[in-house]
């Protein structure tokens, strides 16, 4: 009996340390303050419905020429730096889904390689991210901008190609999905990233990478 009566209580404990830890290591209890930021700005400057909704991480966040760049297309800009593809998933509903968008942008993946995972892990994250937006939005597409060749990420090359294979294969056979390829044109002769797109850090683009970004998007959200 005291044998049992201490197997229970170890269980009990391992599922309460393992409770807490995932709540913890939650993805998107970080972003709590900036999360809040988009609310406060929603609340004294409702944003439109049925927009096209840019999403992700600071590739997203940065890009300031939105409203210039595709004149005539509601946009909204919901890009928070440093976040990975589980970040953009946790806080869905506030979001991307309290906006109804029409189209959703999504930029993410870059600092989920940098930070250890997989491309397969980059690419069950994507899935996640476009299964709890089409659970509550079924008619929105989703556009994935492929991950960037940065020459400061020069070394995650190959795990980028990776990953974007994967989510490229997946879109373009699913209806609703729009895989946008920057990858490519991002990349020189010899297949290094062009160092011309980018600015002091090598990580995040000049104008001219979001020029660039301007062309290659604009055919899909038109």
């Amino acid at each position: 009996m005291n044998k049992r009566r201490t197997y229970l209580v170890m269980i009990f404990w391992a599922v309460a340390f393992a409770a807490t830890g995932q709540a913890l290591q939650s993805p998107g209890n970080k972003w709590e303050p900036e999360i809040k930021k988009f609310e406060e700005a929603d609340r004294q400057n409702p944003p439109p419905k049925g927009a096209v909704l840019f999403v992700g991480s600071s590739s997203i966040r940065l890009w300031q020429s939105l409203g210039k760049d595709f004149p005539g297309i509601k946009v909204i800009n919901r890009g928070f730096g440093g976040s990975e593809l589980a970040d953009s998933t946790f806080y869905v509903d506030r979001i991307v889904v309290v906006y109804r968008p029409k189209m959703v942008v999504l930029y993410a993946g870059d600092n989920d390689l940098a930070n250890g995972k997989t491309p397969q892990h980059v690419f069950e994250d994507y899935k996640a991210f476009v299964e709890r937006v089409h659970r509550k939005l079924p008619d929105t597409r989703i556009a994935f901008i492929s991950i960037k060749p940065s020459p400061s990420r020069a070394s995650l090359l190959q795990s980028m190609k990776n990953a974007n294979g994967l989510i490229k294969a997946y879109a373009t056979r699913a209806r609703k999905l729009i895989y946008i390829d920057v990858f490519t044109t991002m990349l020189a002769k010899d297949g290094s990233p062009r160092p011309e797109l980018f600015g002091p850090d090598r990580l995040h683009m000049n104008s001219e990478g979001y020029r660039l970004w301007k062309l290659v998007v604009a055919p899909s959200i038109r």
